[in-house]
């Protein structure tokens, strides 16, 4: 099993970062990374990339990002 960097890992609920968009993330906001379907994903998942963007965020990721202010 793989571990995942906890610098690169922010709360769901934590505000949004520069990067947070409605299809991206900047960093992972899955709550157990190490179970999500696209985790370590290669070019996918923050922790694999070199910008520590998730490409892939929840589905419930866009919903989050309009209560957390984003537009």
């Amino acid at each position: 099993m793989a571990y995942y960097d906890k610098k690169k890992h922010y709360s769901f609920n934590a505000p949004l970062n520069p990067n947070d968009t409605l299809t991206q993330t900047q960093g992972c906001r899955s709550n157990n990374p190490n179970i999500c379907s696209r985790a370590f994903t290669e070019k996918v998942c923050a922790f694999c990339r070199a910008d520590g963007i998730c490409k892939k965020p929840s589905v419930a990721w866009k919903k989050q990002y309009i209560k957390l202010g984003g537009k």
